[in-house]
């Protein structure tokens, strides 16, 4: 009897420490659950869908900016031997109207533009027009001509055209002064080669023909402001020299000047109109462009005679606005579009 009531007492003991490792256990697991809930569970990482890499940043007008001719620094012009004179061209081509204007201090040659209303900035500006690549392709042969022409001829063309004036003498102190500075523009320019920014922009010809109206539009929206809204531009203060230049009437360019070919104005109005636009930040659209190109070269403006012009009519480009031509197209199809089918048609005749 004392035998079973000793091994009684020995389960009972064995029970009550079974209970107890039990209940440490039980506690030692709601610690660890209370810690995870109160600091977080652990979860292990997984592998998270991979996001598309961002794209990198467009850095093609960046890339483009850096093709581009840019001017050399104008503060180095002084240490050339020919420094006055490169100077004293510049200053013709900033303030042509000033020195060779109708009230000019030097000779009366022009019509009170500058050289720099079409050639901006002084002719430095990429895409404006600018004179980079003139030493490096000059002298050459020119269709509109029908023979050489060098440096001389050009600039003398400008002033008959686009100035609506008279030649400079070739040995005048002006015009040797205006081709030294062209010259030392285009001086680190290899020779034969027209850097990337000479020139005009080229834009895709449009489907349709150039319109009037909507020019019109598009000029008084963003043009008036400067040209004012009959063309005739606002002078500077003195009246000796144009801040904005007019864009027709009888002190604008005349029906010879290169900007009255559509596809020329329209170039020049994308890439530099209105004001603070560049190639790389246009504010207009092609189409805009061509429509304002139509309205500004549809209005009156000084005549010249170009019975001389294009001897090879063959050669004339397929937006020069006067007849006769070597196609069948009507000289309205030829100033105002479409040009693609003229184009495409000069393709086949070539072949």
């Amino acid at each position: 009897m004392n035998e079973f009531k000793h091994n009684s007492e020995e389960n009972y003991i064995e029970i009550i420490q079974r209970l107890v490792k039990a209940l440490v256990v039980l506690l030692v697991i709601i610690v660890i659950l209370l810690v995870f809930l109160i600091w977080g569970v652990p979860v292990p990482k997984k592998e998270l869908p991979k996001k598309d890499t961002p794209p990198k940043a467009d850095t093609s007008s960046e890339k483009s900016k850096a093709d581009v001719w840019m001017a050399p620094d104008t503060s180095n012009i002084k240490s050339e031997k020919n420094a006055a004179q490169i100077i004293y061209g510049r200053e013709l081509i900033a303030n042509t109207s000033f020195y060779l204007g109708p009230q000019g201090k030097v000779q009366h040659n022009s019509n009170g533009m500058n050289c720099q209303n079409c050639h901006l900035e002084a002719g430095t500006k990429p895409f404006g027009n600018n004179y980079s690549g003139v030493a490096s392709t000059y002298p050459k042969f020119r269709e509109r001509s029908g023979g050489m022409e060098n440096i001389y001829k050009r600039v003398n063309d400008c002033f008959e055209r686009s100035l609506n004036g008279k030649a400079l003498d070739t040995l005048s102190n002006e015009m040797q002064a205006i081709v030294s500075y062209i010259k030392w523009l285009g001086k680190d320019v290899p020779k034969g080669e027209k850097p990337k920014g000479a020139g005009l922009t080229e834009l895709a010809f449009l489907d349709r023909p150039a319109d009037q109206v909507k020019g019109k539009t598009i000029y008084m929206l963003k043009c008036k402001t400067c040209h004012m809204e009959n063309g005739e531009g606002k002078l500077n203060e003195g009246g000796l020299t144009y801040q904005y230049p007019p864009l027709w009437g009888d002190h604008s360019y005349n029906n010879g000047a290169g900007l009255y070919r559509l596809s020329r104005f329209a170039g020049y109005v994308k890439s530099n109109m209105p004001q603070n636009t560049t190639f790389d930040a246009a504010q207009l659209s092609d189409e805009e462009a061509w429509d304002v190109a139509a309205f500004v070269n549809s209005q009156p403006r000084p005549e010249k005679d170009l019975s001389k012009d294009w001897p090879k009519i063959s050669g004339k480009p397929v937006d020069h606005p006067f007849g006769p031509y070597a196609d069948k197209f009507t000289e309205q199809q030829h100033k105002f579009g479409p040009f693609g089918p003229i184009a495409d048609a000069r393709k086949k005749v070539k072949k």
